[in-house]
């Protein structure tokens, strides 16, 4: 198992759309279970492979909560067969954004369709934080984040944030480097 890098917004990868896996094959299954483990240690309950550089459509997702037992899921090609009409406002957060947390709103109940890490067909019924969850996910898959959901102008101050942090960090690692 390896720890992947998350990258962080604003940046172009995450905006871009990500392609069909053909089958999950041994390389695929272990990217899920690195993806798997990097999302557990961030800590965060969902990550899509397009967080860690791979344009592929492999999301993980594990809604346990904590105290429970966890109740991890690797889904490739994952699609959204059915959705409720009813929606619910859920604020949601991701690790591509560190810090920053917006109420989204999206159906509550869905029934998805995905392949698993042993290459079979599956069908699932989620609602609540798990179709929340899977939904967030899947939307990077579509070069869509959370702030996309959101108004231009809540979206445009989480982004300048965002980048003013990702300059400090530069300029701080710089300095380490200069310092050293």
């Amino acid at each position: 198992m390896a720890m992947l890098d998350i990258i962080t917004a604003p940046d172009p990868r995450l905006k871009k759309k990500a392609q069909p896996v053909d089958r999950v094959d041994a390389a695929t299954a272990k990217l899920m279970t690195d993806m798997l483990e990097t999302m557990y240690a961030a800590p965060g309950v969902g990550l899509a492979a397009p967080q860690v550089g791979v344009l592929k459509r492999i999301i993980v997702v594990d809604a346990a909560g904590e105290g429970a037992d966890p109740k991890p899921m690797k889904m490739a090609n994952p699609e959204v067969i059915w959705a409720s009409e009813e929606t619910k406002l859920h604020e949601e957060g991701c690790l591509s954004l560190p810090e920053e947390y917006e109420p989204v709103e999206r159906p509550d109940k869905i029934k998805v369709r995905y392949v698993d890490e042993n290459n079979e067909l599956r069908t699932i019924e989620a609602d609540g934080l798990l179709a929340v969850v899977i939904q967030h996910e899947m939307d990077h898959l579509e070069g869509t984040l959370f702030v996309d959901h959101i108004s231009t102008l809540k979206r445009n101050m989480i982004l300048r944030r965002l980048t003013k942090a990702k300059k400090l960090e530069k300029g701080n690692k710089r300095h380490a480097l200069e310092s050293a």
